[in-house]
């Protein structure tokens, strides 16, 4: 048991990633047992004000953003549309900012909400389908 989960681990652990900045980068993931998708984006290393996917898709219900945070520069993920308005903590190098909503069908916008970082295009769209 303890080594199928170990395995389990290392796969889900073992994301390609797409880091060229043509297109949009979409992920999406659910946990097993309906427990709400789990998205997973990074903020720029070299502290460019952006996101290294420009898109993300997930099944209605309860949708996680976890942005993790390599730039020397501080940012959080944040989420709107719809009537929703919710926002991750903002975090220094080496953090991890998360933020979750129970969300309907339709386009929503995940974003830094940092002063400034949003305007210059830290930002991306959120499909929930």
């Amino acid at each position: 048991m303890a080594g199928t989960a170990v395995a389990a681990l290392a796969v889900a652990g073992c994301g390609g990633g797409d880091d060229d900045d043509g297109g949009t980068n979409t992920s999406s993931s659910a946990p097993a047992g309906g427990a709400g998708a789990r998205l997973s984006l990074r903020a720029d290393p070299d502290g460019e004000l952006r996101y290294d996917k420009k898109g993300l898709e997930a099944k209605a219900g309860s949708v996680t953003i976890v942005m993790a945070n390599p730039a020397p520069l501080s940012h959080d993920v944040s989420i709107e549309g719809s009537g929703v308005d919710k926002h991750g903590e903002v975090v220094g190098q080496g953090g991890t900012s998360r933020v979750s909503a129970d969300l309907k069908p339709g386009t929503y916008t995940f974003y830094c909400s940092v002063p400034g970082h949003r305007e210059a295009g830290m930002q991306g769209t959120l499909t929930v389908k």
